[in-house]
């Protein structure tokens, strides 16, 4: 048994400890704890001293595939007119590459990220991360608008995830990419083979620009200008005539065990509704400002009560997959929000969401012992904010493997 000793010791549902300890053996968390609780006999001991230790942070939106595109895709004035800039580089640059996906992990991994949900048209990620000392559940991606094909186009996605090799640690899923690229048979196709053989989380970009709600309500705009352009425009497609969530619901997806991500055009009713089925919603605040949409409303998320985690989207649309650095600007957006609710952004709601919570996202027995530990200068009354001020890579130490 190994006890970690530090100022502070963040559980995540609870208070921060002062003066706290975690004992861990055998890979999990055995109790968890302040100073005045005697040392186990045998027991290794190592005094962190002025830092704060938090479980490892989990990134529920990453898109690691596109991660050779860093740098090469500017900013948008609107999510369609970014999106056709990414098409564009995507088409020129090739397959994913493996080893622009390894570093980025790499990258995550020596900010605190352990745990990912990454999105993937191709599942050219599992394997790496299988070998890269990190949990994840990545997310087999599918975009078929037309309805004739669109089971066959699903079928495939099914067999791929059914011959990768994942473990414990890496696991799979399927994906529906926005109502704006998913037709409706693909949504019962998906719908079922998650049934069948994938049961878990499903994940889906939603209610991410104004231009999806368009869409929806009239069948036309800059998304319809974009299926027209790909080949991929269906005429005999009749628009719902509503918001995304109504139309998610009338599709039979919203229901638990749902990801649903960004959210920056969601109403304040459609926020409840998601709350009200157990949907988690995921925020990305950097990568939305980057493909204009604008900022994502931090405080009424939280307030509505949804599950809220937190992503970074790709290296396509940030410049690092910090999440300290996301947590920093989510702080920013939303000054009045308690900095656990925040914390636990990054941490807890996502290792629910993606099906890690009995492994992630608190520091607890029975839990993981993947814990990081943050530099803290002396002084430091309020930790938890502290940590919300941006924490860069050289302030974070891991404690154990995964």
């Amino acid at each position: 048994m190994t006890r970690y000793t530090a100022d502070w010791v963040l559980p995540i549902t609870g208070p921060p400890l002062g003066r706290g300890h975690v004992d861990v053996a055998d890979g999990r968390v055995v109790a968890v704890g302040t100073l005045d609780r005697a040392v186990p006999p045998g027991a290794r001991v190592v005094e962190l001293g002025a830092t704060a230790v938090l479980p490892a942070l989990v990134n529920a939106h990453t898109h690691l595939e596109l991660s050779g595109l860093w740098g090469t895709v500017p900013p948008g004035s609107s999510m369609p007119e970014w999106v056709g800039r990414l098409l564009a580089r995507r088409a020129a640059s090739g397959p994913p590459d493996p080893t622009a996906i390894r570093q980025a992990i790499d990258q995550a991994r020596s900010s605190g990220t352990g745990l990912f949900g990454d999105i993937g048209n191709t599942l050219a990620a599992v394997p790496i991360l299988a070998t890269a000392g990190v949990a994840a559940r990545v997310f087999r991606e599918v975009l078929a608008f037309p309805d004739t094909g669109a089971a066959a186009v699903v079928e495939a996605a099914a067999e791929e995830m059914r011959a990768v090799a994942t473990t414990r640690r890496v696991r799979v899923g399927l994906a529906a990419h926005a109502p704006f690229s998913v037709g409706r048979a693909a949504f019962a196709a998906l719908d079922a083979a998650v049934r069948a053989s994938f049961d878990g989380p499903r994940s889906i970009h939603l209610a991410e620009s104004p231009d999806e709600l368009e869409f929806l309500v009239t069948g036309g705009g800059a998304w319809r200008d974009l299926l027209e352009q790909v080949g991929r425009w269906d005429p005999a497609w009749v628009p719902p005539a509503c918001g995304p969530v109504e139309y998610l619901d009338r599709l039979g997806w919203l229901r638990p065990g749902l990801v649903a991500v960004h959210g920056v055009q969601l109403t304040d009713p459609e926020l409840a509704m998601l709350a009200d089925r157990d949907v988690t919603l995921v925020t990305c605040p950097r990568s939305n400002a980057w493909t204009g949409i604008g900022h994502p409303p931090i405080d009424r998320f939280i307030h509505s009560g949804v599950r809220l985690a937190l992503g970074t989207d790709s290296l396509a649309s940030v410049p690092d997959l910090n999440l300290f650095a996301e947590l920093e600007l989510m702080r920013r957006l939303a000054p009045s929000v308690p900095a656990r609710r925040l914390l636990a952004c990054a941490t807890l709601h996502g290792a629910e969401a993606l099906g890690f919570a009995s492994e992630f996202g608190e520091i607890a027995p029975g839990r993981s012992d993947a814990l990081i530990a943050v530099d803290v200068p002396g002084g430091v009354r309020d930790v938890e904010e502290y940590l919300l001020g941006g924490i860069t890579p050289d302030q974070v130490t891991w404690l154990a493997g995964l």
